[in-house]
């Protein structure tokens, strides 16, 4: 498989689950793999995973300064870059009442003030043509009880994927979107609720799921491959929903 042969990539929350498994895939597709991550254990052990000839940087998705210190980063090690996956994120549940403006601020800088930053940082290292997929997600479209700031901040990214792409494409810069369903993935163990809340609330999710079943991060790793791929050169701004029926 070459589907990216000799492709420059940059996959940012590369280190765990989604974004370390789009990278197992990215490589097994030719590609030259860079991946950035924040928690040094992650970091280990994607290291050991992914091989030598993966970079991997330790990168603070919310730290506008670490982005353009990735770009250059880059610069060097790439010269340029040919696709980006835009993946790091956070995701925390909480009613409407329990935010407080430092809490919905990290949402906001780590979902979206970063990537909206990196994107900027990476410009000048974007090749002609390019791609950029920005992982959202089904929130973004559904009413889900406790997800409003974090369906709010993959609101903006898809919003994103539409305004950029009309900005960029003149440039040959692509954007897209993945919008994943429910995955099982290390994610949910960081949405700040206790076991039997994380319980009750897989259970709630499964039962809305036309599949009957959470998705595995591979399922959308290959989606996220094909939106980097030359496959997908005349989809722009487009959305592709990988959600198992959640939506319908």
């Amino acid at each position: 498989m070459s589907r990216l042969q000799g492709k420059r990539t940059l996959i940012t929350g590369g280190t765990t689950g989604i974004g370390l498994e789009t990278a197992r895939q990215f490589i097994a597709e030719g590609a030259r793999v860079a991946v950035t991550g924040n928690n040094p254990a992650n970091i280990e052990e994607a290291a050991k995973i992914l091989g030598k000839d993966t970079l991997i940087l330790r990168v603070d998705a919310a730290d506008i300064g670490a982005q353009a210190g990735l770009a250059k980063q880059l610069q060097s090690a790439f010269g340029g870059l040919d696709a980006v996956f835009i993946n790091a994120g956070v995701a925390e549940l909480r009613p409407v009442e329990a935010w407080d403006a430092a809490g919905f601020d990290r949402s906001f800088d780590i979902n979206v003030r970063g990537p909206f930053f990196l994107i900027q940082s990476l410009l000048p290292l974007l090749a002609n043509p390019a791609s950029i997929v920005l992982n959202t997600s089904i929130n973004a479209h559904i009413g889900m009880p406790n997800s409003s700031v974090y369906a709010a901040t993959k609101a903006a990214l898809l919003s994103l994927a539409k305004t950029l792409s009309g900005e960029l494409i003149g440039r040959g810069i692509r954007v897209n979107a993945v919008s994943p369903g429910p995955i099982s993935t290390p994610l949910y163990g960081k949405l700040g609720l206790t076991p039997q809340q994380l319980d009750d609330t897989a259970k709630g999710i499964l039962s809305l799921v036309k599949a009957g079943r959470f998705g595995d991060a591979s399922e959308i790793a290959k989606a996220v491959v094909f939106l980097a791929s030359d496959e997908t050169r005349f989809a722009v701004g487009s959305e592709l929903i990988v959600d198992g029926g959640l939506s319908l």
